[in-house]
């Protein structure tokens, strides 16, 4: 499947209905090298991704996630995206840009999983401390998100009403200035 950027910024939608099977390692690859090849602060590249794909690390993860992200238990493929304040520029007024650098690499990697015809869905609502004990993820790295990946499915029975229709239509979107 191939599209032009704009096609993918089109047709990226944060669903929540992901079919079980697995992401094979080569689409895995093609994910991780969106990631690499995003821009960032003085080419710092402050991003720690690890990726949860076997049956430990996944249950590590889901065990951790709120109720209102159940829908994620069928995913399987989860990037645990992770920075460190250190890691990256550092500018005045708290302009720490580790955050910002990471939120683009997520961007890049979100339309890349939507041309490969993955949903790609990151979600805030995670015991950030549990998971990071779990894995062994060090203190000074912020657990920033939680990306959960996977090919569309049909299973809404996850879904609360708010998602079930959340899942047919693509919310409003707000003015930008």
């Amino acid at each position: 499947m191939s599209m032009n950027v704009k096609e993918s910024v089109q047709r990226r939608r944060a669903a929540r209905a992901l079919d079980v099977r697995p992401v094979a390692d080569d689409v895995i690859a093609e994910l991780i090298e969106a990631i690499q090849l995003s821009p960032s602060c003085n080419n710092n590249q402050p991003w720690h991704v690890i990726v949860a794909n076997d049956p430990v690390s996944l249950q590590a993860v889901k065990s951790s996630l709120t109720k209102g992200n159940s829908w994620a238990l069928n995913a399987p493929l989860i990037f645990i995206v992770c920075a460190r304040l250190d890691d990256d520029c550092k500018l005045t007024d708290r302009r720490d840009y580790y955050l910002f650098s990471t939120g683009l690499a997520v961007g890049e990697m979100l339309l890349r999983a939507t041309e490969l015809g993955l949903i790609a869905h990151p979600i805030a609502g995670y015991d950030a401390l549990a998971i990071k004990e779990k894995l062994g993820i060090p203190d000074d790295y912020v657990l920033i998100t939680l990306v959960n990946c996977g090919y569309p499915g049909t299973d809404t029975s996850m879904l609360s009403e708010k998602q079930l229709l959340a899942e047919k239509d693509r919310p409003p979107r707000k003015p930008v200035g």
